[in-house]
């Protein structure tokens, strides 16, 4: 079973370096690391400061210009690079917590009905306790595998999957497709679904984790969650008729109740704050067509799609 891993890079900083080093010393180790950079004068002005070239060397890396970036389409091209029977998606500013997250995270694969798994996500010890309880809450301890009979119970969380760090199984994402070609957000739930729905299945794989949080502000919480509200409404075929303002209310009790009982009251009106502008962006974005182009992009994290 051969293993490739794929990582899109804009902009690379030392953790870069580190989730590079981090899959060298894996136990199961990929036969390619393949690279799509957007920009390449800031990947030589991070190549010129960087402390290890030698394992720079080992990447297969692919520039393109920042226009041609697409969340489903970039990484499409990716995967077309491979000829591996199971690609690794992950982000750049992921890193693994061991030596054993690529072992683990392709166990599920082995069940050929299963199309993808997804990692764990922890956040690094230096996080705010919102964004450790958010985390918490978002990626359990408890792996799961999520099929059709699922979606009636589950709503939302059916087709939650994340490019963060993913496992695919090649054979089925060939046989869907791949991801949609052009979205501006959720090309991994978007993809999920499909397959969720085509009679294939989902794993969450509690025991392959990697590191990986922001610590956002409320304008970028605002502006990351209109255009996950522009990706529902482009989408409606995935996301219409899915329940997930109760998956929402849940996670802001959860928290704040942790938050309450773990003495820290005042962190709660920050995450609140950040909480309501995480919903005024998401329900603002799901009525984008209804605004001035103008308004559109300022509240867009990228602007450059509404071009």
């Amino acid at each position: 079973m051969s293993i490739d891993v794929i990582i899109p890079t804009y902009k690379p900083q030392n953790g870069f370096i580190e989730l590079l080093r981090m899959l060298e010393r894996q136990t199961v180790k990929p036969e390619r690391i393949i690279v799509i950079n957007t920009d390449e004068a800031c990947f030589k002005d991070f190549e010129s400061c960087c402390d290890d070239g030698d394992i720079l060397s080992r990447i297969e890396l692919t520039h393109i210009k920042k226009e041609e970036f697409d969340h489903g389409r970039t990484r499409n091209m990716a995967m077309k690079m491979s000829d591996a029977d199971i690609c690794v998606m992950m982000t750049m500013d992921a890193l693994p917590k061991d030596e054993y997250l690529i072992e683990n995270i392709v166990k599920p694969l082995e069940d050929e009905t299963v199309a993808a798994s997804y990692a764990r996500q922890l956040a690094s010890e230096n996080s705010s306790v919102t964004e450790k309880l958010t985390r918490q809450f978002n990626y359990p301890e408890e792996s799961i595998i999520k099929s059709a009979k699922d979606i009636e119970s589950m709503q939302i969380k059916a087709f939650f999957c994340s490019n963060v760090c993913c496992a695919y199984n090649m054979h089925i994402f060939n046989e869907l497709g791949g991801f949609i070609d052009k979205t501006i957000f959720n090309e991994d739930m978007i993809y999920a679904a499909k397959a969720v729905r085509a009679g294939y299945r989902i794993a969450y794989s509690a025991d392959a984790c990697v590191y990986h949080s922001h610590e956002y502000s409320g304008i970028e919480q605002f502006k990351r969650n209109f255009d996950n509200g522009v990706s529902h409404a482009q989408n409606p075929e995935v996301f219409e008729g899915i329940g997930q303002d109760e998956e929402g209310k849940r996670m802001v009790k959860s928290v704040l109740s942790k938050l309450f009982r773990s003495g820290h009251p005042f962190k709660a009106v920050g995450y609140i704050f950040n909480c309501g502008c995480k919903y005024m962006g998401f329900k603002l974005g799901c009525r984008y067509e209804k605004l001035p182009v103008g308004l559109v992009r300022a509240f867009s994290s990228q602007k450059g799609y509404f071009d």
